[in-house]
């Protein structure tokens, strides 16, 4: 059994536990706070009724627009997508640009993004997303006005991928892809009694076709992720045969296995899933260290450093963007990253292709077309 960090959790991290409890069953947390989730949902309501009469403004760009998002709290398996789908495009001849609001990060105006970018200026996933894609990445809080930074800044980009763009309609899109987790829909209730942010199932903002991810098997007792006539694909994930460490060497995973004392940490949403991959793997760990989804460089080595030098971590690569390059010297054998691997299915990069060939055709130097 892997040991906990030696300090408790905060009550802070307390509650988010327990909700993140209660998002799953319709037990009695979840049944005291539905009446928060019948007012923001009647808030929804009037909020889309506003965007849907025009009260609200909803830009279109010059260019194809695709969304990968969620309509669940927490991480479903977007960042990989993302990646995923910016090398997708690219085989079939796109130049994409990546957009997202870059949580964790301190900037305030539009702000690209690149390898060599700091997560604390940009957040953690962006940093990801452009190291891993080497393609124009733009954070901002206005997804409509990141954009337009976006295609200023790199006039040779011809589509836009907006990471976690569902919940922003004030950005026209030509493809959805929603993705969920293994734990679907929760409860099936809307936030806070449940995990949905916005009514499920639900037509598209916008123009264009809505697919479904699944990037996970299914929690007992969750709801089916989709109902109706949404076309719903499948990824596969594992985590990759290797690690790597701050100087770029490459480890075999199966070599932690001979290790005394070994250890995982995961600033994410779900911290147990890591947890449990790595375990699949065959791997004992001594001790595992949850924290907070976007912790902080600075959380991540105060968390490390209540354990002995001798112990070796194991860590994501959204933590290792942060972590790795606040490690002192003389400890890079400490820390080491295991990567996600995500493929995805055929059938859905076939059907975005499909969604996005007479657009491709529009397609001028600097994006299509609207009629």
């Amino acid at each position: 059994m892997a040991a906990e960090s030696p300090h408790p959790p905060s009550a802070l991290n307390r509650w988010t536990q327990a909700l993140q409890r209660a998002w799953l069953q319709r037990g009695p947390l979840a049944r005291l706070l539905w009446p928060v989730a019948w007012l923001y949902g009647h808030l929804w309501a009037l909020r889309a009724l506003l965007y849907r009469q025009g009260v609200l403004h909803s830009t279109r760009l010059p260019l194809p627009v695709v969304v990968v998002g969620n309509v669940v709290v927490g991480g479903a398996g977007k960042t990989p997508t993302v990646i995923g789908l910016v090398r997708h495009l690219q085989q079939q001849g796109w130049h994409p640009g990546v957009i997202s609001r870059g949580h964790g990060g301190r900037h305030s105006a539009p702000t690209p993004v690149t390898a060599t970018s700091s997560p604390t200026d940009v957040g953690d996933e962006p940093t990801l997303i452009a190291r891993a894609t080497r393609v124009p990445v733009m954070v901002g809080r206005q997804r409509v006005a990141a954009a337009q930074a976006l295609m200023a800044q790199s006039p040779e980009v011809d589509i836009i991928v907006s990471d976690d763009g569902m919940q922003h309609w004030a950005l026209q899109r030509d493809v959805t892809l929603v993705v969920f987790d293994a734990r679907g829909t929760g409860n099936g209730w809307l936030l806070p009694a449940g995990l949905l942010r916005e009514p499920w199932p639900a037509p598209a903002w916008g123009s264009g076709p809505l697919f479904v991810l699944q990037t996970g098997g299914r929690t007992a007792g969750a709801h089916p992720t989709h109902a109706g006539p949404v076309p719903a694909y499948t990824a596969q994930r594992q985590l990759a045969a290797h690690a790597l460490n701050a100087q770029g060497n490459s480890r075999a995973l199966a070599d932690f296995q001979q290790l005394p004392r070994v250890g995982a940490l995961a600033g994410i949403a779900q911290p147990q899933a890591f947890f449990g991959m790595l375990q699949v793997q065959g791997l004992r760990l001594d001790h595992t260290l949850a924290l907070p989804d976007h912790a902080d460089t600075t959380a991540l080595w105060q968390a490390l450093a209540t354990f002995d030098a001798d112990v070796v971590w194991l860590c994501t690569e959204k933590d290792a963007v942060k972590l790795f390059p606040a490690l002192p010297p003389g400890t890079f054998h400490r820390v080491w990253a295991v990567p996600l691997e995500q493929t995805l299915e055929p059938a859905l990069l076939h059907a975005v292709d499909h969604a996005l060939s007479p657009l491709q055709r529009l397609s001028s130097r600097h994006g299509h077309q609207t009629p």
